[in-house]
């Protein structure tokens, strides 16, 4: 009576690829600038003490806690002509793109709570924005291909644009400090530029993966619609059940963290205690980013041979030796700290990969075991995390550089604003990833078990499809 599907889909294009890799540009870069700079630009241009500058990041992230999960669940539940993902992508671009200019704009008062409060309302409309695109974006990577290695090449894809767009906006931030003089204008024009780039290139995503997002519906349907008498309380609950997803998240978080706070005190660490001007800050960003984007597509090559997991115990240890490394190096030791960030950028390349790779996997297990296909709501989980790790790392960094005396405006630190600096920058993030480490170790979907669960997923599914007579 009816036609059943054809179970198998052809291979995955480069150009698909290419064009979801694409896409990690329009939060890679806003983000990259966030992490590298927000914490500066607060303390430094707008006025505020170091303590309101973390606290207006942590009040963020507070919000995303409520934000991210709601956002996973409707985009689960989306019905519309352009599938689940696309609309929240396409309606999300224009407001994300207008508040990466606000971000960078600083209200004309010296008053410290008139600020803090603009910042503070900002960061609550920019999250939800940034959610709105980053979320679906990245849940759409478990609906473009259910094949293990498939997987790991868009993820590599995304986590080479991911280390891209950092770059892209550290080259961006030296162009336009060596072109614009007043701060003020140098930040709102690096704002400028990211809110035009964040349209343009979620418009190129959506435009090159739409024919195979609807290629793989239609042979590839469901077990079931999104409708469950869950709540999103009840479906928050459901999902942490899962102990695989639980190692995953304790795996990102972990790791998350720790670079963020690298990244963090990285200009202080230059400025402060290296004593060297801001291109050093940049230089040293790149050699850690363009290692690490250099070796992707050597750990990718790895992830063929073993699995996802075993990619992030060989690798991980390298960035924590590194980092660790990083508190030995003293004023004037520039080999030996460039020789470190690049040893560290050869790990970190694991962290932008594997979690991302190894979630779709989770989610076919959620499926096999619920008979729900929920990647907004497992994938909001990551991605709060991301920004709740940020926003972690700039909160810990913002205060402990208040507790020990930092001061903006003096010429020498104190000496233990100096060992906070020392410390945050290495051996803290190091001590995340042991473990980050322990989380990965106990991962169990292995390349042969997620081949059960699509086997055991295709059965169903054929159980379920109308059969000729």
């Amino acid at each position: 009576m009816g036609e059943q599907p054809v179970s198998k889909l052809p291979p995955l294009s480069f150009a698909v690829k290419l064009a979801y890799g694409v896409g990690e540009l329009a939060a890679a870069v806003p983000a990259s600038l966030s992490a590298f700079f927000v914490l500066y630009f607060f303390t430094s241009v707008a006025g505020l003490s170091p303590a309101l500058a973390a606290t207006v990041l942590l009040v963020g992230r507070l919000w995303d806690a409520i934000n991210d999960p709601l956002v996973g669940w409707l985009s689960d539940r989306t019905v519309s002509p352009l599938g689940r993902r696309f609309p929240w992508m396409l309606g999300g671009a224009v407001p994300m793109a207008l508040c990466a200019v606000l971000l960078w704009t600083v209200p004309p008062t010296d008053n410290q709570w008139a600020i803090f409060a603009y910042y503070v309302v900002l960061s609550m409309f920019a999250f939800a924005a940034f959610t709105a695109v980053q979320l679906p974006y990245t849940a759409l990577a478990a609906e473009l291909s259910d094949d293990y290695d498939e997987r790991t090449d868009l993820i590599g894809m995304k986590s080479a644009f991911s280390i891209g767009g950092s770059i892209a906006a550290l080259v961006m931030a030296q162009i336009v400090f060596a072109r614009v003089e007043d701060p003020q204008r140098q930040y709102l024009t690096m704002g400028a530029l990211s809110a035009v780039l964040v349209v343009f290139i979620i418009a190129l995503c959506v435009a090159g993966t739409y024919r195979r997002y609807w290629q793989v519906r239609r042979r590839h349907p469901r077990l079931s619609p999104q409708t469950t008498a869950l709540s999103l309380l009840g479906q928050i609950r459901s999902v942490f059940k899962n102990a695989a997803f639980r190692q995953v998240l304790g795996l990102y978080l972990c790791g998350w963290m720790g670079i963020q706070v690298t990244a963090a005190m990285l200009p202080y660490f230059i400025s402060a205690w290296m004593g060297l001007p801001e291109t050093h800050f940049a230089q040293m960003a790149l050699a850690v980013q363009g290692t690490a984007i250099a070796m992707l597509f050597f750990w990718d090559r790895v992830a063929k041979y073993s699995d996802k997991r075993m990619v992030f115990l060989l690798g991980a240890p390298l960035a924590m030796l590194a980092l660790a490394g990083l508190a030995t190096v003293q004023p004037g030791q520039l080999t030996w700290m460039y020789t470190l960030g690049v040893v560290a950028g050869v790990g970190i390349a694991t962290l932008y990969m594997v979690p991302f790779a190894m979630l779709p996997d989770v989610i076919d297990l959620d499926e096999l075991q619920t008979g729900l296909r929920r990647d907004g709501l497992y994938f909001s989980a990551l991605v709060f995390l991301q920004k709740l790790g940020l926003a972690m790392a700039l909160f810990i960094s913002g205060q402990l550089l208040g507790w020990t005396g930092y001061d903006a405006s003096a010429a020498v630190q104190p000496t233990q604003a100096l060992w906070a600096i020392r410390l945050l920058i290495g051996p803290f993030p190091a001590l995340l990833l042991v473990v980050g480490l322990g989380f990965a170790y106990r991962y169990p979907i292995s390349r042969d078990r997620h081949r059960q669960i699509l086997a055991a997923l295709q059965a169903k599914r054929d159980q379920r499809l109308p059969r000729e007579v």
